[in-house]
């Protein structure tokens, strides 16, 4: 008898034993399949998830139209966007911001290639610390960043240079500005740009100033270059302002001798292009840069791996309306 009450205990000790392995076993699945989901999300609790877009230069109009794109994207999604940057171009204080946000751990991180090791180092250490890094507008190649949205910039001055050179029939001097030497996306459509000038014996380049994005400055700078260059016929501007600070300069010292030819959809620009007073200018999509930046995190954080590169696309605008249209992906 007492060997058969020992059986029985330990029978119902075995069995209590295998029915707490059993849902202890049933309690850490549940977990683990809770928390896989969430190795990608952002550590943010119940906050909602914030990212930092840093412009190159915080009241530019281009940087807003891409702050409108990612603000609105960030809302569809129940996300906090912080909108910050310089007040003028200042790469030095970009790399600052930068090193700001991953010190405040933001969920992610938007910003701008300047071509920069120190950023490259910051952008290394944000992705160590699993923060998503997306540049826009300008890329940042050899970084580890997660992706680059925005204007194939190098491209879109090939595409100024072949407009230019159709236009001239391959034979002319060309004024050519710029917003700033230190802009990487403006570096990249002049070396565009260039190449196929250099195609050309018929065509020189007369000189290149920088306008710092200022109406003001550009019509000073295309005012210089007109005077000193009477036979320039063709002027070139890489930024939203200097399409129209040149057709400022160019009513008042020359007013029917130099063709135009701009970057960006401002309405002034769009309304100088349809008058006949601009030749064309080239539109790049920066709502479109921060919308889909924005998309592409919010596809991380659901567990899809974005293309390493989405080119929005470009389109050339003159006086009979949009002419082409350039964009993609690639893996």
């Amino acid at each position: 008898m007492p060997n058969r009450k020992w059986t029985i205990a330990m029978v119902l000790i075995i069995a209590m034993f295998v029915g707490l392995l059993f849902q202890f076993s049933s309690s850490f699945i549940q977990i683990h399949t809770l928390v896989k989901p969430l190795q990608t999300q952002p550590a943010s609790g119940t906050d909602p998830v914030h990212i930092v877009l840093i412009a190159q230069e915080l009241d530019n109009y281009s940087w807003r139209a891409i702050e409108q794109g990612a603000r609105e994207a960030a809302a569809a999604y129940g996300m906090e966007l912080e909108y910050i940057g310089p007040d003028r171009i200042n790469p030095e204080e970009q790399i600052r911001l930068l090193d700001k946000a991953i010190s405040a751990k933001a969920d992610a991180i938007l910003f701008q290639g300047i071509d920069n090791a120190e950023y490259r180092r910051l952008i290394s250490k944000a992705a160590g610390l699993g923060i998503p890094v997306i540049a826009v507008d300008t890329d940042e190649p050899g970084s580890e960043r997660l992706a680059y949205v925005g204007t194939d910039n190098l491209r879109a001055g090939r595409q100024m240079g072949e407009l230019v050179a159709k236009a001239s029939g391959q034979q002319g001097s060309i004024g050519v500005l710029i917003s700033n030497e230190q802009a990487e996306n403006q570096r990249l459509r002049l070396k565009g740009f260039r190449s196929v000038i250099e195609q050309h014996p018929g065509l020189h380049i007369t000189e290149v100033a920088a306008s710092d994005i200022s109406m003001l400055q550009a019509a000073q700078k295309a005012q210089t270059m007109l005077a000193r260059y009477p036979q320039m016929n063709y002027m070139v501007g890489f930024s939203s302002s200097d399409g129209l600070g040149i057709l400022d300069a160019a009513r008042r010292v020359r007013p029917d001798g130099v063709q135009i030819f701009a970057f960006d959809d401002k309405t002034e620009t769009v309304e100088a292009v349809h008058a006949g007073n601009i030749r064309l200018t080239i539109v790049q999509q920066p709502v479109e840069m921060g919308s889909q930046a924005v998309e592409l995190l919010h596809g991380y954080w659901q567990g899809s791996i974005p293309p390493s590169v989405t080119y929005t696309d470009t389109y050339v605008l003159k006086a009979g309306g949009p002419e082409s249209a350039a964009g993609g992906t690639t893996p």
